[in-house]
């Protein structure tokens, strides 16, 4: 065989049908070294009816690399980035921050900038991940222009924007979000991209991608912006959404603030919450500058302790500011001793304020300073991380699944950005009819008919 091949036993897991996992367990690990390796790995697991996970960089939240049986098929030595002009050229294994260096270093820009710059490009294909700017540029999909894929039983598939599938896969309303990556978004002349894009690795083995490049911005203007209440926060970005034209808005509450003055003591004591925008600018004279300062000055925000940065060192600061909040939660969960758990839901931007309300009203009744929300609240999907007890984990489980019924119910989803994997696979039925997920089912069974790919992602087992 081609591949590297190592044995597992990763515990003693079943599958579930909840909102967490105990582990899972395989009979191998086998690491092609390259796409001829992938193609002989799935024969020989068609052949034999052998179930296969997917596994890229590990970083996923949802337990989509937890095998129930089988083997694990990991696509880390399926590195090769090539960059050219508007387009790179990456391997599955391929890290997201390698190719935001590999294409700042040529000027460009690759817009989709998920939290975790560690995963693979492979993974945020297999979930459709997006991130802050995907409130501009929208969620990796839209910024791939070809795969290649390996299906089931070892056929290869080299297939571009435009190429559309061969067979009618029905129809499934979208709800009225920015963002949904909740099962297989089936519409009648769908293309190739859209089936593969967010399938989580149950319909096939993407192995390569080429992406679309546009160049960079030589000015940009951030900012963090501090107000002394929440309401006024939500105010602001009701009011910049339609405005103003920023890459992104993100939210942080309270609690987050809280959290993020342990590295931060700057932070000004009378915040109670904080939007980060980041805005491309024609110049360093752009009109927005002004403009933006004016937005913030109407919006009741503390102006003089906000802060602004045009140069690269200054926004990286700010990302770092806000990529630090996910390793705070992570250090909290650590020391305390709790299982932390957390939603991707995004409803309607007209609804983001009731949403907020709600996720506010319960877990302060519930779970009272054990929380924080954070996220992409331009999207109208911003993130609830829950410290639970985990002797306990029922009573957080019933309540973000709660949430998950209510944000369905605002016309919302139950997956925004990573997928349902298997820890939130029970969610689907909460957003799907029984007759729209056995259209998914139907798409399923004619691309791996023996059902070996993802076994327990997205379709519960068990």
């Amino acid at each position: 065989m081609r591949s590297g091949d190592r044995r597992q036993g990763s515990g003693a897991g079943a599958p579930v049908a909840g909102a967490y996992l105990r582990g899972g367990f395989a009979d191998r690990v086998i690491v092609p070294a390259d796409e001829a390796g992938v193609i002989e790995a799935l024969r020989e697991a068609w052949a034999s009816g052998t179930s296969v996970t997917v596994a890229g960089a590990g970083t996923g939240v949802t337990g989509g690399k937890v095998p129930f049986g089988g083997c694990v098929l990991s696509l880390e030595k399926l590195n090769r980035l090539q960059v050219a002009p508007g387009r790179a050229v990456a391997g599955a294994g391929v890290l997201l921050r390698d190719v935001h260096a590999a294409a700042q270093n040529s000027g460009q820009l690759y817009p989709p900038d998920p939290t975790e710059t560690g995963a693979s490009i492979g993974g945020n294909i297999a979930c459709n991940a997006s991130g802050s700017r995907s409130f501009r540029y929208g969620p990796t999909g839209r910024w791939v222009e070809r795969l290649r894929v390996v299906l089931a039983d070892g056929r290869l598939l080299d297939v571009g924007r435009g190429d559309a599938i061969d067979f009618d896969p029905g129809s499934i309303p979208r709800p009225a979000v920015t963002k949904n990556t909740a099962g297989y978004l089936l519409q009648p002349g769908m293309d190739w991209l859209d089936l593969f894009i967010g399938s989580e690795g149950t319909l096939g083995v993407v192995t390569e991608a080429t992406l679309r490049l546009i160049p960079a911005a030589k000015f940009v203007l951030a900012g963090v912006v501090f107000f002394a209440g929440d309401e006024s926060a939500v105010d602001a970005v009701e009011a910049w959404r339609t405005a103003a034209h920023p890459r992104m808005l993100e939210y942080f509450d309270e609690p987050s603030l809280a959290l993020l003055r342990q590295r931060y003591p700057e932070i000004p004591r009378g915040a109670r919450a904080a939007i980060l925008f980041d805005q491309e600018l024609a110049s360093e004279d752009d009109a927005e500058v002004d403009a933006w300062l004016e937005r913030v000055e109407t919006a009741g925000a503390l102006v003089e302790a906000s802060w602004f940065a045009t140069t690269p060192s200054d926004r990286e600061r700010f990302r770092k500011f806000r990529h630090s909040l996910p390793e705070l939660v992570n250090d909290a969960v650590r020391q305390s001793g709790a299982m932390k758990m957390n939603t991707d839901f995004a409803v309607p931007p007209a609804a983001n304020r009731e949403m907020l309300a709600y996720y506010r009203q319960r877990l302060e009744a519930e779970f009272p300073g054990r929380y924080v929300i954070f996220g992409h609240i331009g999207d109208a999907h911003v993130h609830v991380n829950l410290f639970s007890d985990p002797a306990d984990p029922a009573r957080a489980t019933a309540l973000l699944k709660d949430f998950a019924r209510r944000a369905v119910e605002l016309g919302g989803t139950v997956s925004a950005e990573h997928g349902v994997g298997k820890r939130k696979a029970h969610l689907l039925e909460l957003q799907y009819t029984p007759e729209q997920l056995e259209l998914m089912r139907a798409v399923k069974r004619r691309l791996d008919p023996k059902g070996i790919l993802g076994r327990g992602t997205m379709f519960l087992v068990g």
